[in-house]
């Protein structure tokens, strides 16, 4: 597409200073390329699907990996007074 309607991922390095000259650094300009860039982050990262089987099943493997970690040496006193 035009190069004024790219993203800046998708500019070549060699095209990057026209890029940059179709840019609008005003302030409002500026405000609206936050604005949607933290709309793309929000939809990636935040507004994704939720629920299912492996969501739930990923957090559940996640806490026993983590509370497990954090209680190993005391799991192993254990176990090794246990087998003496």
């Amino acid at each position: 597409g035009p190069l004024a309607e790219r993203r800046l991922m998708d500019v070549r390095l060699g095209e990057l200073p026209a890029w940059l000259a179709t840019c609008d650094f005003s302030p409002q300009g500026l405000l609206g390329g936050v604005q949607k860039a933290w709309g793309s982050y929000y939809d990636k990262y935040i507004n994704v699907k939720r629920g299912g089987p492996a969501g739930i099943s990923m957090l559940l493997a996640g806490y026993c990996l983590l509370s497990y970690g954090w209680n190993y040496q005391h799991i192993s006193k254990i176990s090794f007074l246990v087998s003496v």
